[in-house]
């Protein structure tokens, strides 16, 4: 399934990728033949940590390929009256006061900044929020049930 990201993030991790292929794997190389120099390979808490590292970047170099290897690159945030993929959506929830509110992004994960709780747009939460507009009330199947939430402003 494709993933929609921005230009921004898909510039960013295509710049990480390049950077855990190259570096990172160098880096990786040297710390491991350093780690085998220790001595026993089977005692050696250092070799084991530093191959473990390892394969923790691989899985997110595999990440990465996959993530971009079929992204769409969507037109993110600018001026809209709706909410859509890359918007800042505050809401708040039905029966809680006027000033208890709550900011989430509606995107990709790898859209997330600071402060802003990130939805998919593929979640029960984020296909009721498409294409609502500020003042409107969608509802949405919860774990606990169903929940109204009312779309207060779009950034």
């Amino acid at each position: 399934m494709a993933q929609e990201l921005s230009q921004d993030a898909f510039d960013r991790l295509t710049a990480e990728l390049e950077d855990l292929r190259t570096r990172g794997r160098i880096e990786m190389a040297d710390r491991i033949e350093r780690a085998r120099e220790h001595g026993d390979l089977k005692e050696n808490a250092e070799y084991h940590a530093a191959k473990e590292e390892k394969a923790k970047m691989e899985a997110r170099i595999a990440q990465l390929f996959g993530i971009l290897e079929d992204a769409v690159i969507v037109e993110i945030g600018g001026a809209s009256d709706e909410v859509r993929i890359g918007t800042i959506v505050t809401l708040r929830y039905d029966g809680d006061d006027e000033d208890e509110v709550e900011k989430f992004l509606v995107g990709s994960i790898e859209e997330a900044s600071a402060g802003v709780t990130v939805i998919s747009p593929s979640s029960a939460l984020g296909e009721a929020l498409m294409g609502a507009k500020p003042g409107d009330s969608v509802s949405y199947q919860a774990p606990n049930g169903e929940l109204t939430v009312i779309v207060v402003e779009l950034h």
